[in-house]
């Protein structure tokens, strides 16, 4: 080597540094990235492995059942076509004969059920019937018997006895008069007048049943008010003869008259009901 050379060695060895710093990094090539997948791929991936949910599969046996019990009637059906196809004229004849009388029977079951049907709303009809009858009855029963109170078109009678002249069989005669012209009910003084109703003279009043009232004498009546004042205002009839006896007679009609004084149901002692 010349010196010229040399020379240009140790040049260069000045200019180069001694050691290569630690943070220094060598470039390396890039790896490769990974293919990209096809639409295939992808949905194959997104089949499979099969990812079945609790509801899925309830779907999935309610169909599998559904299909096989349509394969099921489908077979069974197909079977009894081949059968009838398959099947003798007499035995054809046979079955027919069988489903008219089984439709026969079935025919008169249903009319039987309807018969039932029929009779026994009839007889509900007449048991409500009788039962409306009865109530009724014993409504009616006891506005006669004064068990009830009863309320409907009539008159009032007013009777003012300041003499004191007026006698029991004075007003017996008026509850006699008022009966015969279709009353009702009859009322005196809040005592309820009956079938077996009696008056009698107490000293200065009158006592009806045992009860003592005094004047004026009211009596409400339930009727006919065309029939019941005109029957006591008759020639020689109840108000003249109470007038004559210087009593004061007033009536008035009324669409409502109301009765409501009660009597207590007596139960009788001896007698009973034959139906019993």
């Amino acid at each position: 080597m010349s010196k010229q050379d040399e020379t240009a060695e140790n040049q260069l060895r000045k200019e180069l540094p001694d050691e290569v710093p630690a943070t220094a990094t060598v470039d390396r090539p890039e790896e490769e990235s990974e293919p990209a997948l096809t639409g295939r791929q992808r949905l194959v991936n997104g089949l499979w492995p099969p990812r079945v949910t609790r509801a899925q599969l309830i779907v999935a046996l309610l169909l599998f059942g559904l299909g096989f019990g349509l394969a099921v009637q489908v077979a069974s059906n197909s079977d009894d076509d081949s059968a009838l196809r398959g099947a003798r004229q007499e035995d054809l004849v046979r079955i027919l004969d069988e489903l008219d009388d089984r439709t026969q029977r079935l025919e008169d079951e249903k009319q039987g059920l309807e018969k039932q049907r029929d009779e026994l709303e009839n007889s509900s009809n007449q048991a409500e019937e009788a039962r409306k009858q009865t109530i009724e009855k014993e409504r009616q029963l006891g506005i006669l018997a004064g068990t009830v109170a009863a309320q409907g078109p009539g008159i009032t009678m007013t009777i003012d006895d300041t003499k004191g002249t007026v006698e029991a069989d004075m007003l017996l005669d008026a509850i006699q008069e008022l009966r015969a012209a279709g009353a009702e009910a009859i009322q005196v003084n809040g005592v309820r007048v009956v079938a077996g109703t009696y008056l009698t003279d107490s000293g200065q009043s009158v006592s009806v049943d045992g009860n003592k009232i005094n004047a004026p004498y009211r009596f409400k009546v339930i009727g006919k008010p065309q029939d019941l004042e005109p029957a006591l205002n008759i020639p020689g009839g109840v108000v003249q003869t109470l007038e004559k006896e210087q009593a004061t007679v007033t009536v008035e009609r009324s669409d409502k008259i109301v009765v409501d004084a009660l009597r207590a149901a007596k139960r009788p002692d001896y007698a009973r009901s034959s139906s019993q």
